[in-house]
């Protein structure tokens, strides 16, 4: 540390420049990154994936489809409302930018009396540039509107972006606040802001340049600048402040030395908990927690780099015009209300901590009611004509109601033989005596021919050959053959997930590959319950391992891991009430699958943020005193305003995606403003102080090394 601070102190006018540099060419990348996010990330290899390449390789099931619904106006007869439903689709066949249109008037399951809605499917899986033209085609017709999953994802990718602005509207000028009054200068409060929107810009720069390799999330857009933002304004404000104290008593040089030492040992420390919380999400092979995962250290990596050397170059640029513009006057002995209640604290540690775990216990009860859904249609602002369009869809067609499972079962021989047809005919029945399959498709069905005999033999006559030859193409290629199984479970459904995870490992007469939306469901799930156990105990293992080497302590971390676990659940508790019970006005909706995993590791290290600077702290007080109750006192005193500032500075950041209207950012922005407010409050202000007293010296206890208590009584002379 003494090796950077001398550093900082010769180089800080080319560090400043390098930056400067370096935020001009990364931000000139940084405004393309809207266009390389696609997808809401919720993707992972398994048979999905193969089934899919196997039924648009092989059974030619399109890449990509998009639905154009029509409704029927007031003014229109029903001649008239078929004749725009014919007009509209020829126009769009002459286009020529679909493989295929499926029309309601040639499928009456597209149509209802007022409602109708036609599938146009395409050979590519980007089709923005031809959703554009038929969007062209249709503006000037009343009641027409696109949806599907492509249209759904580039909305909430605008909505994303939308929602980025108006939680930097809403959270930067709060922040700027919060700063003012924990400085009182307008100085010491713009500079924190600067290098958290230099950090934010040039991350956003790194990524945009990582996606012209890799699929990036669209949520990548309000995660980082949520973290990079929070961290950046946190590690700043915890920095100035110690900078701050140390200028009252040394010279501008000797004070960015001492605080690098001091305040940036502690930023290290969070940041690498932080890190470490990002980093055990990448053993969950699902795009959305890799590309998070990954946006999370590129932006936390800057915001370290960016507090360490341009915030030090900053301040030694100012000088002493950092307290520049005083509009607030600060008090030189302004603790005396923290140290009343620290001393509250200390007196009652018992009592407080048990009705501080009843509080926190009272928050964990609606966990266990906990619902998890990958988001879909629902993510989006009812605001958004996809939106729209998708739940009129569902509720006049009832497409949400029941699911189909694609099973591909392969056959060395082939499957158009009366030994393959007898074979088929097994794998039909045993499906079909499912009480949840309400019907399966097949060769079968699809000729009004129900026994493998009997097609066989028509398929050796030339001219019922010729007639059966479409349908054979649709279910049997080569050595393979398509089992459509329709359920009357939702594809969301733990039921429908156990019995297709059930389907897949039990042992059948030939190899067996299934996909759909449930799978893709089941198999999302699985990938996650299976690698968070993994990634949990990298988290609290290598941050207690962390925290051990920080405070050369057996407990304190022990202590640190306990309380953030039980302040995260309290967390999950409140969020599930707020969301599923749909309190202050948020429409009902389970919790976003990633919520839980992704608050966890982001939460974990952030808090640890305030853990680090309240325990280092202490830590230094009681290494000069060894008295334990004094440097908890005085610890929980000189930290309670900035770590509460910081944290106020978390929340308003966070939370005000609370006003966004994606439903997972939502969900995130303000799970992570819920977390943070238990923590730097119920946590770190009552119960850390509490166990450290009633623990007393056994804070300080470290197996396998002697504790000098002579140092210990010299350090209390002196």
């Amino acid at each position: 540390m003494n090796l950077i601070g001398k550093g900082i102190t010769r180089f800080y006018k080319w560090i400043i420049v390098l930056w400067m540099i370096l935020a001009g060419v990364l931000g000139y990348f940084a405004t393309d990154l809207p266009s390389k996010l696609g997808g809401d990330g919720f993707r992972t290899d398994g048979q999905f994936v193969t089934v899919n390449e196997v039924l648009t390789g092989t059974f030619d099931f399109p890449e990509s489809s998009i639905l154009l619904l029509m409704e029927k106006q007031d003014s229109q007869s029903a001649g008239m409302f078929n004749s725009t439903i014919k007009d509209t689709l020829e126009r769009i066949e002459q286009l020529d930018v679909t493989s295929s249109i499926q029309s309601p008037l040639e499928d009456e399951k597209l149509k209802s009396d007022d409602v109708a809605y036609a599938v146009l499917s395409f050979d590519q899986s980007d089709v923005s540039n031809e959703t554009k033209e038929i969007e062209k085609l249709i503006k000037e017709n009343p009641g027409q509107s696109l949806t599907g999953a492509p249209i759904i994802s580039s909305d909430i990718n605008k909505a994303s972006q939308d929602d980025l602005k108006r939680a930097e509207l809403i959270g930067l000028p709060f922040a700027l606040l919060i700063l003012l009054l924990a400085f009182g200068s307008v100085v010491a409060s713009i500079v924190p802001v600067i290098i958290g929107a230099i950090t934010v810009v040039t991350a956003f720069g790194i990524l945009t340049l990582i996606g012209g390799s890799m699929d990036l999330s669209v949520f990548l857009l309000n995660v980082v600048p949520m973290i990079g933002l929070a961290l950046s304004i946190d590690f700043s404000l915890l920095f100035i402040n110690r900078y701050r104290e140390e200028l009252s008593t040394k010279s501008i040089p000797e004070a960015i030395h001492t605080t690098i030492k001091t305040a940036g040992r502690s930023i290290i420390f969070s940041a690498v908990c932080v890190f470490i919380g990002l980093g055990a999400m990448m053993l969950i092979e699902i795009d959305i927690f890799q590309t998070i995962a990954i946006g999370g250290m590129v932006v936390v990596m800057l915001a370290v780099v960016s507090a360490l050397s341009l915030l030090p170059s900053v301040l030694l640029l100012l000088g002493n015009s950092i307290n520049k513009w005083r509009i607030l006057k600060q008090k030189k002995n302004g603790h005396g209300k923290w140290r009343a209640f620290a001393g509250f604290v200390m007196k009652r540690p018992v009592i407080l901590a048990f009705f501080s775990l009843i509080v926190l216990g009272i928050g964990i009860i609606p966990v266990q009611s906990m619902k998890l859904a990958i988001p879909d249609t629902e993510a989006l602002p009812d605001t958004f004509e996809s939106r729209q369009a998708m739940d009129t869809i569902q509720k006049t067609f009832k497409t949400d109601e029941g699911s189909t499972v694609y099973v591909i079962a392969e056959r060395e021989d082939g499957w158009a033989s009366k030994e393959g047809f007898e074979i088929l005919n097994e794998l039909i029945v045993d499906f079909r005596q499912e009480s949840a399959v309400t019907s399966v498709d097949s060769i079968f069905r699809a000729t009004n021919i129900d026994s493998p005999e009997k097609l066989f033999g028509a398929l050796q006559l030339p001219k019922s050959k010729e007639k059966l030859d479409t349908a054979l193409k649709t279910f049997i290629q080569g050595d393979k053959v398509l089992i459509p199984v329709h359920l009357s479970l939702d594809s969301s459904s733990t039921e429908a997930q156990e019995l297709v995870k059930e389907w897949s490992q039990r042992e059948w007469s030939q190899p067996l590959l299934f996909g759909g939306q449930v799978r893709f469901n089941q198999e999302i799930f699985d990938e996650i319950f299976q690698k968070v156990g993994i990634c949990l105990f990298i988290i609290l293992g290598s941050t207690y391992l962390i925290l051990m080497i920080a405070f050369r302590s057996f407990f304190i971390p022990l202590k640190a891991i306990l309380m953030n676990i039980i302040s995260l659940t309290s967390t999950f508790g409140i969020l599930v009430w707020i969301f599923q019970g749909g309190h202050f006005g948020i429409p009902e909706s389970d919790i976003a699958l990633v919520l839980p995993v992704l608050v966890f590791s982001l939460v974990f290290g952030l808090s640890m943020d305030y853990e680090v600077f309240l325990i280092s702290r202490i830590h230094e007080i009681y290494q000069e005193t060894g008295d334990n109750t004094h440097s908890t006192v005085e610890g929980l005193t000189s930290t309670s305003k900035i770590i509460t500032s910081a944290a106020l500075i978390m929340i308003v950041i966070t939370g005000a995606f609370a006003f966004t209207g994606v439903m997972p950012v939502k969900q995130i922005g303000i799970g992570i403003a819920i977390a943070i407010f238990i923590d730097a409050t119920i946590v770190r202000m009552i119960l850390v102080p509490s166990l450290m007293k009633v623990l007393g010296e056994w804070n300080w206890w470290m197996p396998f090394t002697k504790k000098n208590k002579q140092e210990m009584k010299t350090n209390k002379a002196s």
